[in-house]
Formats: structure tokens, sequence, C-alpha cells
């Protein structure tokens, strides 16, 4: 039985030659394989359609790998291998710190490639079987599941975007501890907070509708010159 039916992979390799070849041998193995060739083409379609694996290389037209990996932090949720043909020890610590789960050197494999995604895979399976309490966090009356990305209040399913659930949870991962907008807007979205962005508001506000926490505030607090902070309250009403 094929371990790989209906995983998605992007490739995105300025190698026309050797995409097709890559394309070819994974479409072999049951993967979905999609192939763009510079940086700017493969980050966008990373993030609209989180495929399961992506096989980047760093040398791109455009925007390189290394920006593609950066732009693609705590933006996407799959594993990323590196194809470069660098053996500098710096480049693969900076990348490893940037999201990367592994590398590859040229020239290519596929067979080697296909046994790191099946170690990657392992891994992930083993993290998930071995304790699903491992992806809770309960706050209050607040359950957060990291695998199915559900949040519930008292039990109730919450209607949450992607954006607010993360807000919300990182929030929460920092219970009773004020957040400023600036870390928030640096460990969420990558980029220092301006000052005039209402992203972060907009969202907060979102949030407050939807666990239906009105003024006075019992559950997410605005702490005036500040930043957020979600409080470790037990009660399960809103007021």
């Amino acid at each position: 039985m094929n371990t790989f039916i209906s995983k998605s992979l992007t490739i995105i390799e300025d190698n026309i030659e050797l995409s097709a070849l890559l394309k070819s041998f994974f479409e072999k193995h049951g993967f979905l394989v999609n192939t763009l060739y510079n940086g700017s083409s493969g980050l966008e379609h990373v993030l609209i359609h989180q495929p399961d694996f992506v096989l980047l290389d760093l040398m791109l037209p455009e925007v390189d790998g290394f920006e593609v990996c950066r732009a693609l932090q705590n933006k996407y949720l799959g594993k990323v291998i590196i194809l470069t043909a660098s053996s500098d020890d710096v480049d693969e610590i900076t990348l490893l710190e940037m999201g990367a789960d592994d590398f590859i050197q040229k020239p290519v494999n596929p067979r080697i490639i296909l046994a790191r995604f099946r170690k990657l895979l392992r891994l992930a399976q083993g993290v998930e079987s071995k304790n699903q309490l491992d992806h809770m966090l309960n706050i209050g009356p607040f359950k957060f599941n990291l695998l199915t990305r559900v949040v519930s209040q008292s039990d109730i399913k919450l209607d949450m975007s992607e954006s607010e659930f993360d807000l919300f949870y990182f929030l929460a991962s920092h219970v009773d501890s004020i957040l400023s907008r600036d870390e928030i807007s640096r460990q969420l979205y990558g980029r220092e907070f301006d000052g005039l962005d209402r992203t972060i508001d907009n969202r907060i506000m979102k949030i407050r509708k939807v666990i239906g926490d009105n003024i006075p505030y019992r559950h997410l607090i605005t702490v005036r010159g500040k930043g957020y902070i979600i409080v470790n309250s037990k009660e399960t009403e809103c007021c």
C-alpha cells in the first residue's frame, strides 16, 4: 500500500529538467505535485494551498529560498525540505532556525528525498499518536485543539477563522501575561508593528464578539498603552 496516497507536494525549483524529473518520480509514488519555477510564485502557491510537503531550492529567481523559508514561518504548517548545492553549516543553521525540516545536497537522488519524507511523516504521526493531550490547551472555559485547530467555549465549538484562532491561541498560550501589539505582530506575522496597522485590534474585536466577551471584558482584557492579556478566569458565562 502506498503510504503517500493523496499527499501533496510543491516543488519550487528553477531547473525545469530537474523539476520535471522530480514531478514524474513523486507522482508515481502517489503524490499530488505542483511545480513552480521562481520564489515569488512558489511562496504564493504554498501560502494559499498549504501542501503537505515543500521541496525548496535555495537559488531561485525573484525571491530566493532563504526569503521563501522566512516568509513561511508561522504561516505554513507542512514540512519543508531544502535543496542546496552549499555545504555551508551556517546556511543550514539559519534555515533550521527559520523552520526548515531537512536538507538534501545536490545533485539530488529522488529516492533519498522520498526516504526523508517518510521519516518526517513517521515522526509527525508518532507525535500525534503518542498523546493527543499534548495538543490540547485549556484556559478557563476555553479548550484549544491544535491538531484540529478548533477552539470551544464551555464545550461549545466556536466559529473562528484561521487568523482569529492563531491570535486567540497565541494569547492563551501566554495566559495572564500582557502581550504588546509589537510582540504579537512579530511573532505571528513576522513584522514589526508600525503603530497604524489595525489588523490586530480588528481581530481582537471579532474574537470578543465570537466568545461573547462584552464590556466590562472578562476574558480578553485591553491594558491601555501596553497590549492585551487573557486572564485564566474559571467562569463559564460571559457578561
